[in-house]
Parts: C-alpha cells; structure tokens; sequence
C-alpha cells in the first residue's frame, strides 16, 4: 500500500513516514497541494495524507481538487493538521475527508485511522 503525506514542514513529513514505513507501507512525499497534484500524475497512491495549513494550496483546496477529478477522487482523504476546531473538520469532511487527525499524533492513532478509513471503503464496495 502506498501513502502519500502532505506537508509543507520536512520534520513532519519525515515523522510521518517513519511512523509509516515501521508499519509496512511504502511512502511517496509532498511539500504542498500543488505538487501533490503533480506527483499525482505519475505516483499510484492508496490513500492521502495532508495537513490542512500550507503554502500555494492548502488541504481543502487539495481536497476539492481530488474529489472533482475523476481519476483520483476514489483515493481517501485523511487531514491531519493543528487545527483542534470542530468548524474546520466539519469543513474537511464536508468536502472529502475521511478521517481528521489533531497534531500531535501518534504512530498508533495513525494506524487505527487508516484501518477504519480502509474498513469503510471495503464495507462501500469501494
């Protein structure tokens, strides 16, 4: 399984990974909204990783921008930001998410998100 993580900051994009290799899966690295889309193009991915506040395009713009397009509005959304406000998940999940996560977050917290996230898609036939 692959996992793309999104996220202007490099120490949080390498804690994510590193959380996520340890637990088998391959991952594939964005800095923002606009070069997720990018590597999109090239990269086959399972399900996404964003933080919501970032330069050139944010996470909901992402969002918006994956679940319009045809070819890649299947994939799961999972945000994991800073934001602990219920008006923005609520936004998140109004356009696409699948999952919110509050930094900090844990290896384990991550896990059990994607499971339930890949859970739900297989019970949707999905």
């Amino acid at each position: 399984m692959i996992i793309m993580i999104v996220d202007d900051c490099q120490t949080t994009r390498k804690l994510l990974g590193h959380y996520l290799k340890s637990r088998g899966y391959n991952v594939v690295f964005a800095e923002n909204g606009l070069d997720a889309l990018e590597k999109l193009v090239s990269e086959k991915v399972n399900l996404i990783m964003t933080d919501l506040n970032m330069p050139y395009m944010d996470g909901m713009e992402l969002i918006k921008a994956l679940k319009t397009d045809p070819s890649l509005s299947a994939i799961p959304i999972l945000m994991v930001t800073t934001e602990n406000d219920a008006s923005e998940k609520e936004k998140a999940m109004h356009f696409g998410a699948d999952g919110y996560l509050v930094k900090p977050v844990t290896g384990d917290a991550i896990a059990e998100n994607i499971k339930s996230i890949l859970k739900h898609m297989f019970v949707q036939g999905g």
